[in-house]
């Protein structure tokens, strides 16, 4: 069973979203389900399970169903922890229970690593045997692959890269790390950081000033923007610096919708990087952009899920 049709449901906090997998393509639309609109875990999981069945009318050659989530879980268990920006969703056997309604082989991941298992296996990964992935958005999260497997650490919450510390004095993250990643250059921090460099210059600061439009501005003349992505890359470039001489990755895949930034982050960022790695470290990695947008999710749960069927008795 080399390429097993599977479903990869990839659970964020605004909303849901399914889709029929085989490898790497995708054989049906995406479908979403609004995550706010069902108040606790009851509903939304009957929700999911109706778009499962739905879905299995059209194709039913699934074979089982991969499933990540923003959050904390247990792998083996299939148990959610907690989801990010996602209220009720303690201590649930997430996994048991979409098994038991669909008959479905079900497996369970934290979304990062979904994404970073996504991009090994079919993306800016492939290839690489010692993979660190980082995601850039509204948070920093992070996947590890190491010598060529997921890695998950002792209580599967490896690779949060977003609360490794670039300054034991800084700002506080939220479980008392003081100086975490994503405190500077999550979307909303670097939309604070452009604003006060803007006011500092006493130059006005424009009305859309997300990354993505800082970007933009930094493609053209505006100095003040580009100064900001300097700064962005430089906080970046401090984790990834720790994080090479910990791990010697032969690759670093960046992705999520800062990292659309593209050579405005990219360039900068790997300067800052050669200054600070030695040869044997610098030389033999890859920094790329991440090739999956927002399907890595679908994809890398999808993975998961065919590796499932692939390592069960009988398949």
């Amino acid at each position: 069973m080399s390429n097993p049709q599977v479903i990869g449901v990839d659970f964020g906090g605004t909303s849901v979203k399914l889709a029929v997998v085989e490898g790497k393509n995708l054989l049906s639309e995406v479908s979403r389900i609004p995550t706010q609109e069902f108040r606790g875990p009851d509903a939304l999981i009957e929700a999911i399970v109706a778009e499962v069945q739905g879905i299995r009318e059209t194709h039913p050659d699934v074979k089982a169903i991969g499933i990540g989530v923003p959050g904390a879980v247990d792998f083996p268990t299939g148990m959610t922890y907690n989801l990010t920006n996602v209220d009720g969703w303690t201590n649930i056997p997430l996994c048991d229970r979409i098994r038991e309604k669909t008959g479905l082989p079900t497996v369970l991941d934290n979304d990062a690593n979904c994404m970073a298992f996504a991009e090994w296996k079919y993306g800016a990964g492939k290839g690489y045997h010692n993979v660190v992935c980082v995601t850039l958005g509204t948070g920093v999260g992070g996947g590890l692959i190491l010598n060529d497997q997921i890695y998950r650490g002792t209580a599967f919450a490896a690779g949060e890269i977003g609360q490794m510390s670039i300054d034991f004095s800084g700002v506080q993250g939220p479980y008392g790390n003081s100086g975490a990643l994503e405190r500077y250059i999550g979307n909303r921090q670097i939309e604070e950081m452009a604003t006060k460099m803007y006011q500092a210059k006493g130059v006005p600061v424009p009305e859309d000033h997300s990354p993505e439009a800082l970007a933009d501005l930094a493609r053209g003349v505006d100095e003040v923007a580009k100064e900001a992505w300097e700064r962005v890359a430089t906080y970046l470039a401090s984790c990834l610096m720790s994080t090479v001489y910990l791990l010697n990755p032969d690759a670093i895949v960046i992705g999520g919708g800062v990292a659309y930034a593209g050579e405005v982050l990219f360039d900068p960022l790997m300067t800052r990087l050669k200054e600070s790695l030695t040869v044997e470290c610098y030389d033999h990695l890859a920094i790329v952009p991440a090739r999956f947008g927002n399907t890595a999710g679908i994809l890398g749960c999808s993975a998961m899920a065919s590796d499932l069927l692939k390592d069960s008795p009988g398949s």
